[in-house]
């Protein structure tokens, strides 16, 4: 039986995309703290140990997957999530690094 994808391949292009901005570890943390509440450039650099050039190169490719946005307030950007649906996204990586864990430790006995 042959099986049809169910979306366009643009559309799996467009997932990958905000697949790839989500894969680095320095963008999940921003993404964590973002889950909190808005927050300027400053306290992100703080947060991730980066200058604040790397923390705004990492805040634009959010941005342009459409998980972040900003708005200026005199010298300072303030960033914030600009969707709500990533509790979903850690919870599933959670329970997916819990599997992997259960068949290592399953491996190892």
């Amino acid at each position: 039986m042959k099986h049809k994808a169910r979306h366009s391949r643009p559309r799996y292009e467009a997932r990958a995309a905000i697949a790839k901005a989500l894969a680095n570890p320095t963008r999940l943390i921003v993404l964590e703290a973002l889950d909190r509440g808005e927050m300027c450039v400053c306290d992100l650099t703080e947060l991730v140990g980066a200058d604040q050039s790397t923390v705004s190169k990492h805040l634009a490719i959010l941005k342009q997957a459409g998980l972040v946005e900003d708005r200026k307030h005199g010298v300072m950007v303030y960033y914030k999530l600009k969707v709500c649906c990533l509790q979903g996204f850690w919870d599933c990586i959670e329970a997916v690094l819990a599997q992997n864990l259960k068949v290592q430790q399953a491996a190892l006995r």
